[in-house]
């Protein structure tokens, strides 16, 4: 096949950078796999990637409804309240797992019986293009994987790195402040030390090891022949360790991904690889390699520290100054935009964009508002902030608010036509769809802080709020109607031009598609003040009204197409 003499061509330098001595054979196994992989994945074809692209983000389990697996309560959800107004629905970890939600994989080619089969994957593959997750960079510990290797099975020789004395760790950067080794026992009584990036039961693999990266390889391949037209590469950043480096964003990590991004290009064009790596921005922007050589899209991480800081502060600055710097990657990768995720909110990536005293001022807000502080251990040993355990609609509200939910909702759109407007394709978590309150008491329960964001709703009760409680009501319908209107905006396509124009320190504004006929600007009122911007006119496509000179009231937005010449 040519698509495989391509392949060859483009993987030779980088699986000669990986394995030096053994490349050749390397590169065979990998050529073949991809060759095994190519008839079964012939079918698959790329998903719509245009303005009207738009990804639910969403747990497998995320609703409840009593005799019914989860995965078919999803699909039913989906029907019923928010058909085809999203494309895409990321389905975070569905796997067997033990630990942290979903993410301490015990199998990660299985489905997890308590939430259904890969038939009910197909089934919700009817309606929408599919995200699965790939936790590529570890496994749990009661894994087969680290079972065998503990009890020193040769075909899993080398799976797990076990540390010895001369491997230097003093630079190595954490997003945890557990131990960086945890020790464990063997069948035969004696103990090892392994690497355990994100804590005991979560051991990372060692793609070292070739073998590794030739069932790392598979997985990927077996989740795109399963539907998935994005393959999320969950905490990759840490997935290649080295003696005395940081362990993150090494060079041989990039190389691992741009053969990925080679093989699914040769036999399944069109799938999507999207990177996750919580990290200020400077770092994570160049996981798009040369926009066509790693990954087709990358998280934008800082934009949801940025965000919640224009509205807690009444001002865009610092968001207008970053978003100035931000514009189309290229034809073949674009942002991935979000606010709210199963995840807090990040505060890593604010490094160089956000002052000490503006992450300070998060933090009060997030205490405030009945959250929780997440730490990540430095290099130095020191701790800093990781990230804020909130509920991102809760955030934006002042504690003092005398209707918290009415001011959730206003505030809660107007951060939402902000996602919609940038150049990227946006990511709506399933608790901001809904308008969900964050959840105190299953935090408290758990003891895991991130637990406040991930609350599994009973869907009989949710239909039933949605009919009843305007909170949950006006955020659906408001978000429909921004889905419904954007992806009739050629101008916010992933690919078209941003400019974003400092008019008012209140005020968000982004000019897409500037000077073509799909040109539309986007101002977003982030203050509690009426803000007017008389030099903006043309007709709101969110209302369809003439608007000579743009005025927002509080927490305002609106969508201009340009008057007529």
């Amino acid at each position: 096949m040519p698509e495989l003499d391509r392949l060859r061509e483009r993987i030779a330098p980088l699986v000669a950078m990986l394995y030096p001595g053994h490349a050749t054979a390397v590169l065979d196994d990998l050529v073949r796999l991809a060759a095994r992989w190519a008839e079964p994945l012939a079918t698959t074809g790329p998903a719509r990637w245009d303005e009207g692209t738009a990804y639910l983000i969403t747990y497998g389990g995320s609703f409840h409804r009593e005799g019914e697996v989860p995965l078919q309560t999803l699909a039913g959800i989906l029907r019923a309240h928010v058909g085809d107004v999203v494309t895409d629905v990321h389905l975070l970890p569905i796997y067997p797992w033990t630990s942290d939600d979903g993410f301490g994989v015990t199998d990660h080619r299985q489905v997890d019986p308590s939430l259904g089969t890969w038939d009910d994957i197909a089934q919700l593959r009817q309606d929408y293009a599919l995200a699965l997750d790939f936790v590529a960079n570890h496994v749990s510990s009661s894994s087969t994987w680290f079972r065998r290797w503990l009890d020193r099975d040769p075909r899993y020789a080398g799976y797990f790195l076990e540390p010895g004395p001369d491997f230097d760790v003093s630079h190595v950067v954490r997003p945890r402040t557990t131990p960086l080794l945890h020790t464990y026992e063997r069948p035969d009584g004696t103990q090892v030390r392994a690497w355990t990036t994100f804590g005991d039961d979560q051991v990372d693999v060692d793609p070292r090891t070739p073998a590794v990266l030739l069932d790392l390889t598979d997985v990927l391949l077996g989740y795109v022949s399963r539907g998935a037209t994005t393959v999320r590469l969950d905490a990759i950043g840490y997935l290649w360790k080295e003696s005395g480096t940081s362990c993150i964003h090494l060079p041989q990590t990039h190389a691992v991904i741009r053969i990925w991004r080679a093989i699914v290009d040769a036999v399944a064009p069109g799938t999507r690889l999207l990177t996750e790596t919580n990290v200020p921005h400077a770092d994570n922007i160049t996981y798009f390699g040369d926009g066509s050589d790693e990954a087709h899209m990358v998280y934008q991480f800082a934009l949801p520290p940025l965000v919640l800081h224009a509205f807690v502060t009444g001002r865009a600055g610092a968001l207008t100054r970053w978003a100035s710097g931000i514009g189309p990657v290229g034809p073949a990768a674009t942002w991935f935009n979000f606010l709210a995720s199963h995840d807090g909110i990040g505060l890593r990536p604010t490094v160089g964009l956000l002052s000490d005293a503006d992450r300070d001022l998060l933090v009060e807000r997030t205490r405030a508002r009945g959250g929780r502080v997440s730490m990540a251990r430095r290099p130095d040993g020191t701790e800093g902030v990781y990230e804020l355990n909130t509920n991102f609609l809760d955030a934006l509200v002042d504690p003092a608010d005398p209707d918290p939910d009415a001011s959730a909702v206003v505030r809660g759109l107007a951060a939402h036509a902000i996602l919609l407007s940038v150049v990227g394709v946006p990511a709506v978590y399933y608790h901001s769809l809904f308008g969900s309150g964050q959840d105190e008491q299953g935090m408290q329960h758990s003891g895991i802080a991130r637990r406040i964001n991930r609350q599994v709703l009973d869907a009989d009760l949710l239909a039933a709020e949605l009919a009843e409680i305007p909170r949950r009501a006006r955020m659906l319908a408001g978000l429909r109607h921004l889905l419904s209107v954007r992806r009739t905006q050629p101008g916010f396509s992933p690919f078209a031009d941003q400019t974003v124009e400092a008019l008012d320190e209140r005020a968000f504004v982004v000019r897409r598609a500037a000077g073509t006929v799909h040109e539309i600007v986007a101002a977003i009122n982030v203050s509690d003040e009426v803000v007017e911007l008389p030099s903006l006119a043309g007709t709101d496509v969110l209302t369809g009204e003439t608007v000579t000179a743009l005025r927002l009231p509080p927490h305002g937005y609106a969508w201009l197409t340009p008057p007529p010449a």
